[in-house]
């Protein structure tokens, strides 16, 4: 398994965005801030942006990037624990 952080703004105002989210959720994630996510896979970050790819819209921003350590950050401790256990 690999750790991908899904980093997104979506932008179309009235856009259902609900199959995006239902793919981002769809794996064992932490939330690392309101538009990022730290997901566990064993899939490669054009996997993961193919699923989610049919659901956005030409003025979004979407970056699928691979995680490892060493990391560093401010947050709660549920996500400083998933990242020690996934990265």
């Amino acid at each position: 398994m690999s750790a991908l952080l899904i980093a997104y703004d979506l932008n179309k105002p009235g856009q259902d965005y609900s199959g995006f989210y239902k793919v981002r959720d769809s794996y064992p994630y932490a939330k690392l801030s309101e538009s990022s996510y730290a997901i566990s896979t064993t899939e490669a970050p054009a996997e993961v942006y193919k699923k989610l790819k049919e659901y956005i819209d030409k003025g979004d921003r979407v970056f699928i990037i691979k995680l490892a350590n060493p990391w560093t950050g401010f947050g709660t401790q549920d996500v400083f624990d998933w990242l020690n256990q996934n990265l």
